[in-house]
């Protein structure tokens, strides 16, 4: 039981928490951010005291049906329960194997898709495993990485070439969505070890990562739409289409552009010319 990061999980969740999110009244004099303790320990049928220590430090160990009560009053998604299951002590659900080797199923719809269209699959450790023609003239070849850098995750907080492709007043957002997806794989991934020793070593080496880190995010989204900034064609939209395997160990990200769009006629062009340089 990690029983910092478990009272301050509770207690950034509880701030996140407005009265009519919870089918609680506000009133007019209400000065308390989020949720009250005792609000919290009332929705979850446990005395306000005990509460009250979880967030302190000094509770024992709560029991699963504990846990499972918690998560239920602070609305949490999936991934944030197991990501309290895992601070207060208990297993959560095995999702994830670790596996090299691409799901024959993602391939094959990776292979069908048409050559104007981008797509790659990812591990939940966002490494590249494979990716048609026209991602890799989009995004640069991202299988060619060794190491921590084989995660997308360990990259972007690591090396300044990541994000030439998004623009800048879209940086702190992704920063946000990786450092999220980072800590749901930390607690219920197919690599616990490795993702803590990425956590670890980027605290040393990013403050950026250590700030975005303290927010506390879970979430395994992906930002369904974004800019692409590519170095020849410039910006294009993209609408991103995710497919899990059924353990969720893998996943096909499949990067559209809006039929009859600018972005549209850019990725037909790159379907095209590939790897070649535009521009002198």
């Amino acid at each position: 039981m990690d029983k910092k990061e478990l009272a301050e999980f509770l207690r950034r969740r509880r701030e996140m928490l407005r009265p009519a999110d919870v089918g609680l009244v506000e009133g007019p004099r209400r000065r308390t951010q989020g949720l009250r303790r005792e609000e919290v320990a009332q929705l979850a049928g446990m005395s306000t005291d005990y509460y009250a220590r979880l967030e302190q430090r000094r509770a024992p160990q709560p029991s699963v049906q504990i846990a499972t009560a918690l998560a239920r009053a602070l609305c949490l998604t999936p991934d944030e329960r197991d990501h309290l299951f895992a601070l207060i002590g208990h297993n959560a659900p095995a999702r994830l194997q670790p596996s090299e080797h691409v799901s024959p199923t993602l391939l094959r719809v990776l292979e069908r898709l048409n050559d104007d269209t981008p797509a790659l699959v990812l591990t939940d450790m966002a490494e590249t495993l494979a990716m048609n023609p026209i991602a890799t003239a989009l995004l640069g070849d991202q299988t060619r990485h060794t190491g921590l850098a084989r995660s997308g995750y360990y990259r972007w907080f690591t090396d300044p070439a990541e994000r030439l492709y998004y623009a800048e007043e879209d940086r702190p957002r992704h920063s946000r969505m990786m450092a999220a997806r980072l800590r749901a794989v930390l607690t219920a991934g197919s690599d616990v070890d490795r993702a803590a020793r990425m956590v670890a070593e980027l605290h040393e080496i990013s403050p950026e990562f250590a700030r975005v880190w303290e927010l506390g995010e879970v979430a395994r989204r992906y930002a369904e739409c974004k800019t692409i900034l590519h170095p020849d064609l410039g910006r294009i939209d993209i609408d991103a289409q995710v497919l899990f395997t059924e353990n969720r160990a893998q996943t096909l990200v499949v990067l559209p552009a809006r039929p009859g769009t600018d972005s549209q006629g850019k990725l037909e062009l790159l379907s095209v010319i590939g790897h070649q340089q535009l521009t002198p």
